[in-house]
């Protein structure tokens, strides 16, 4: 053989194994640029500080940086679209919290499916909501309270975030499972039903722990439980709702996602990342007070938010809710 020809297949062949070894060097080198995390919801709010707690992390663990994108508006809709739409490249990803099951059966017509088109990554952590009520309400146990409720129904308001949130939800859980008729009184946002819940003018409100224990504290509102199947080391002095109303569990949760056919070494570099960081203690102590991490695999975590879709869609069917 020729030495042109000997280099000629020498070229070929590398350029084959070369080829061949594309994928698996692509996902050595990511990310080779920043990233940026896609958040449905303004900043200085839950799910954007638990994106910011990860994205901070995975900047300095892989050596370039985790942007968060707010893109707020139609229940978080936009920002998952945005994520559907982008390159499966590891390069845009979206920050996965209750809406997203919510949003699932919600909406008649949706440009996406979020369990079809979005790929699960890893979760973060699972927060943890309260019953609180005004102090001046006459009930002050769940027992009392669902008495009440049935002696005299459609004469409880429950406040909550809007039409369709994760608090009217929880709310109407509790309805269907103790035949309570709460009157739901929808707001442009928690901080609104809060300030009402404060003054008296609506009476109950299943809402996150971070966003009352303040309020708790200072009195001014009062705890009737954690929206949990059992106690939970956060509040422990709190008993469980699922002590009173049995199989009553809800509960935020938030974790990363990532436009479908995103390689399977990008999602693992990922998840083995943000798994490390629900172990780091410095991240552990700041999640503490917020509830228990999600540390898993991709298939875990989207074994969750297909359970959530499940139980979410029911609620919603039942209790015939329509999106505003």
């Amino acid at each position: 053989m020729n030495r042109p020809r000997r280099r000629f297949l020498h070229l070929a062949m590398g350029a084959a194994a070369l080829q061949a070894l594309s994928p698996f060097a692509q996902a050595q080198a990511y990310p080779a640029r920043p990233v940026r995390i896609v958040v449905g919801a303004p900043a200085g709010s839950s799910p954007d500080m638990f994106a910011r707690l990860i994205a901070q992390w995975l900047s300095e663990r892989l050596g370039q940086p985790f942007v968060i994108e707010n893109r707020p508006g139609a229940g978080g809709n936009i920002a998952t679209e945005a994520v559907v739409r982008a390159a499966p490249d590891g390069y845009t990803l979206l920050l996965v919290s209750p809406p997203h099951a919510i949003n699932a059966t919600l909406y008649d017509k949706l440009n996406f499916n979020f369990i079809r088109d979005i790929a699960p990554v890893g979760g973060i952590v699972r927060t943890l909501n309260v019953m609180v009520i005004n102090p001046s309400f006459p009930a002050k146990s769940v027992p009392e309270f669902i008495a009440y409720a049935k002696a005299n129904p459609g004469k409880i308001n429950m406040a909550s975030a809007g039409i369709g949130s994760g608090p009217h939800l929880y709310g109407e859980l509790f309805n269907m499972m103790t035949g309570a008729h709460m009157v739901h009184v929808p707001y442009r946002g928690g901080p609104p039903a809060l300030t009402d819940l404060i003054a008296g003018q609506v009476q109950v409100m299943f809402i996150g722990s971070i966003e009352v224990v303040e309020h708790i504290k200072a009195g001014k509102l009062l705890a009737l439980a954690v929206t949990t199947a059992t106690r939970s080391e956060v509040l422990p002095n709190l008993p469980a709702l699922g002590d009173f109303v049995q199989g009553y569990e809800s509960s935020g949760w938030f974790g990363i996602g990532a436009p479908k056919n995103t390689p399977d070494e990008i999602i693992d570099t990922l998840n083995r990342e943000i798994n490390a960081a629900l172990a780091d203690p410095k991240v552990k102590a700041r999640l503490a007070d917020v509830g228990p991490t999600l540390a898993g695999s991709p298939a875990e975590f989207g074994k969750l938010i297909a359970e959530e879709t499940y139980k979410w869609k029911k609620v919603i069917r039942a209790a015939d809710i329509k999106a505003e």
